[in-house]
């Protein structure tokens, strides 16, 4: 299947150095070793080796979620994939399920909450991280991807969106400070998760 401009794709030399290029009309991926013209990787075949102008070689691929999240654009410290991985299994994340997030940051939770079926409603207090956030997750998962996704400007130490969720993931400082406000709004049942990696 041929890519078109906008699409992804990774790079992975012989070292194992693994680049995310995205795809433009008469682009070009330059190394050391020569480039690479965007067409050729548009039409090549995933799992092929690509070649330089110089002969250097390259494995063709398609990027995962978690080369996604490791090399994507950024404005806050992302959570990496074995903290996503660990906290989607702690808080048994599933298919409809309505997710409370706060704290967005540049989104990588929200893919992983998204990939896994989920409705996530986020709360961010910066309005340059909740952008980047949506536009992180439109690129990697697709505008149909955007009607279970919402993001809310707000403190949510001060408040938070009334709905009733089914799980609720904390990303912030001092999540403690939220438990009592979001409470009321967890559904019997529901799971509440804290990423918390630096405790003073």
């Amino acid at each position: 299947m041929s890519r078109k401009s906008g699409d992804r794709v990774l790079l992975v030399d012989h070292k194992g150095r693994r680049y995310l290029v995205t795809l433009k009309d008469g682009g070009e991926f330059h190394t050391h070793s020569g480039f690479i013209a965007h067409d050729m990787l548009c039409t090549a075949a995933i799992g092929s080796q690509v070649r330089t102008t110089k002969g250097g070689e390259y494995r063709l691929l398609l990027p995962t979620l978690e080369d996604f999240v490791l090399e994507m654009p950024r404005g806050a410290q992302v959570i990496y994939p074995k903290d996503l991985a660990t906290m989607c299994m702690i808080g048994d994340v599933g298919p409809g399920m309505r997710v409370l997030e706060t704290g967005v940051g540049s989104g990588a939770l929200s893919m992983a909450l998204l990939r896994l079926g989920a409705h996530v409603h986020g709360v961010e207090i910066r309005e340059d991280f909740a952008a980047r956030a949506r536009s992180n997750v439109e690129s990697f998962l697709g505008s149909q991807t955007m009607d279970r996704y919402q993001v809310t400007i707000g403190d949510s130490y001060e408040s938070l969106p009334k709905y009733a969720y089914d799980r609720v993931m904390l990303d912030l400082p001092e999540p403690w400070r939220v438990i009592p406000t979001v409470t009321p709004f967890l559904e019997p049942g529901g799971i509440l998760v804290a990423y918390t990696p630096s405790i003073t």
